[in-house]
């Protein structure tokens, strides 16, 4: 047997350098915790193994809300972007969700060498493969034998756990990309306790850009002008590349059909559960026969590269079939598969045997972020990696629980229905899992959160202070808003005539006007002769708060509602066996879950509300507030 050596000790550690450990390890090393960062492979830090994008439908508002924060994923994806679109454009703007084309290897380069240059951080290149927990943290093993000490550990594997890779017939161990899997760490994890199961999930292929017809193509162009992710990026410039629509057909569905039992998941060979909004090609064909034809979206990998990934044609048909019906689509008639699609299967964690502060119940001080923690997507991961930094660092320092709720931000929502409900298949962020969605919109986010990404040190004084500025110019804006009195002149009239509602008689305040669905700002410039010169995002703000203020009035009572059963706390020990009327099953839940709060408990499957009633009930009789 090799003989260990001691290489290093850290306050905290994080295993895994994808969306997840990068955001994890910088904000604790901005905390100032001593902090290491560990990848099997350096030239994967940052990668982005599936779609050249970050954002899109709720994602966006998890990129918004990460960097009010002082998260890093929003400023290096407006650094790396290629294409800017703010998606349900035609919906309220609560579902209103920014995403963004990026360049892949740059945005990977650009985020390894923040790591780089960080204080207090250190970028490894080593496999852990043992974990083992000591009275003052833990040890960590390298596969060269060298054992790292730490007080904390934050978990962050991706899919590299136990990665294993199936194209048709063909499966073998593997990361993302080609990568080696983290195959002993798994076992050491499983030895110390941690429930682990099984996920899958999967990618299309990439193909040669000059193998594509694209005159046959949709044409998909970007916002102009783009919108970024970060407050603090002023402008993109120009969108840089197009993307491109095509359709499948009846001979795409007859091939995939004829091969259906060549698919490694229809013929049994995948153990793991994947993802239901995010499904295989074959899978959505074998559930919607029926359906003519499905979108596929033609998108640039970058700028130095001539890799097109094909957006909802993911597989795990062998390689020969996959060519064979991608070749049967409008455009792609003659295409060239640099990359095949593939499945890959991994190893994660059950979330619910966490804190909202994502440290595991059972082993102090050990944290789990991202994919391990059974959700899906770079957005979802790089949030949790933020939350499970932010608290290994307050765990050093002896500090709070950094706990972010759901009437508070998308990430508190995420956080929330993981440890809570659970993940029985790779969780995706929507806006519909959020109860709170009109006052968690993704133009608001700064406003929720740059005063607590401030509070915890992740915000500079010089951006708080830029924020406040904003704000003040917000508040302003509205009061001259309730102070301007438009008078009815024949120009006044004929706008809203145009605009089909109708003309006044008398003088009105022009946030009256404002409020008919008909008018915006853009369509009163011509009346509203003393406006001042406003960034969009204030006019953006101010313009969605008074269209939709009475509905947002009715959602924050809503929100003071759930509030009060938030603040109403549970004590960490109880034994809810203990309380006379609560049902077998609602005990049985509330022990294994052990909730923070009745609010919390209120969400587990199983509670029910006369079980949350007995709980105030007994919260009263014993006056029970830790």
């Amino acid at each position: 047997m090799m003989t260990t050596y001691q290489a290093g000790k850290y306050d905290v550690a994080v295993i895994g350098a994808g969306h997840a450990g990068i955001e994890a390890a910088l904000a604790s090393a901005r905390l100032g915790c001593h902090t290491a960062i560990f990848t099997i492979n350096m030239d994967a830090v940052g990668n982005c193994p599936c779609n050249p994008s970050i954002g899109g439908t709720a994602k966006g508002h998890l990129v918004r809300e990460l960097d009010a924060l002082g998260g890093e994923m929003g400023k290096t994806a407006d650094a790396c972007f290629l294409q800017s679109r703010m998606l349900n454009r035609g919906k309220g703007p609560a579902v209103h969700s920014l995403r963004a084309q990026i360049d892949r290897r740059k945005y990977a380069d650009t985020m390894k060498h923040k790591l780089e240059l960080q204080e207090n951080l250190e970028l490894r290149q080593a496999e852990i493969i043992d974990i083992k927990q000591t009275n003052d943290g833990y040890e960590l093993t390298t596969q060269m034998w060298a054992v790292y000490i730490c007080k904390t550990v934050v978990i962050a594997t991706g899919t590299y756990l136990g990665g294993k890779i199936y194209v048709g017939e063909v499966s073998y161990e593997s990361g993302p990309d080609g990568t080696f899997p983290a195959t002993r760490l798994g076992e050491s994890l499983k030895k110390l306790g941690l429930p682990l199961r099984r996920f899958k999930t999967g990618t299309p292929a990439r193909v040669l850009r000059r193998s594509i017809d694209f005159s046959a193509l949709e044409v998909q162009k970007g916002d102009v002008p783009p919108e970024p992710f970060s407050y603090e990026t002023k402008s993109l410039g120009d969108n840089r590349v197009d993307c491109h629509i095509t359709y499948t057909n009846d001979a795409t569905k007859r091939i995939i059909l004829d091969n259906i039992h060549r698919s490694p998941l229809y013929a049994g060979r995948i153990e793991g559960v994947g993802p239901r909004y995010c499904p295989s090609f074959e899978d959505k064909i074998m559930r919607f026969r029926d359906k003519p034809r499905h979108q596929l979206f033609i998108e640039p990998c970058g700028e130095s590269t001539e890799e097109m990934y094909l957006q909802g044609m993911s597989s795990s048909l062998p390689e020969e079939v996959q060519l064979k019906f991608y070749r049967t689509i409008k455009g792609l008639e003659n295409c060239v598969m640099m990359r095949p699609a593939y499945a890959i299967e991994y190893d994660c964690v059950d979330p619910i045997a966490m804190h909202p502060t994502l440290e595991f119940k059972d082993f102090p001080n050990l944290f789990g972020a991202g994919q391990f923690n059974g959700s899906s997507g770079y957005e979802e991961a790089a949030a949790q990696g933020f939350v499970a930094g932010v608290n290994a660092a307050h765990k050093v320092f002896n500090r709070n629980p950094f706990v972010l709720t759901r009437e508070q931000s998308y990430i508190g929502t995420l956080v929330d229905d993981l440890v809570t409900k659970g993940a029985n298949e790779p969780y995706r962020m929507m806006t519909s899992r959020s109860e709170y969605r009109l006052v968690l919109r993704q133009d608001n986010a700064d406003e929720r959160l740059t005063p607590t990404g401030h509070a915890l040190g992740l915000i500079s004084e010089e951006r708080y202070q830029t924020f406040l500025q904003k704000q003040e110019e917000k508040k302003r804006e509205i009061k001259r808003l309730k102070e301007t009195v438009i008078s009815p002149t024949d120009e006044v009239n004929q706008i809203l005539v145009s605009r089909e509602t109708s003309p006044i008689t008398t003088g009105v305040r022009l946030i009256e006007l404002m409020k008919r669905p008909q008018l915006d700002y853009d369509t009163l410039v011509p009346v509203d002769t003393q406006r001042p010169v406003l960034e969009r995002n204030v006019m953006e703000q101010v313009q969605i708060e008074i269209k939709y203020e009475g509905y947002i009035q009715k959602q924050m009572r809503q929100v003071e509602q759930m509030r009060r059963l938030e603040d109403k706390r549970l004590p960490k020990n109880l034994d809810y066996r203990d309380i006379t009327g609560l049902r077998l099953e609602a005990q049985e839940k509330l022990n294994k879950i052990r909730p923070i709060s009745i609010g919390q408990a209120s969400r587990i499957s199983g509670v029910s509300p006369a079980d949350v009633s007995v709980l105030l009930i007994w919260l009263a009789v014993n006056k029970e507030q830790p």
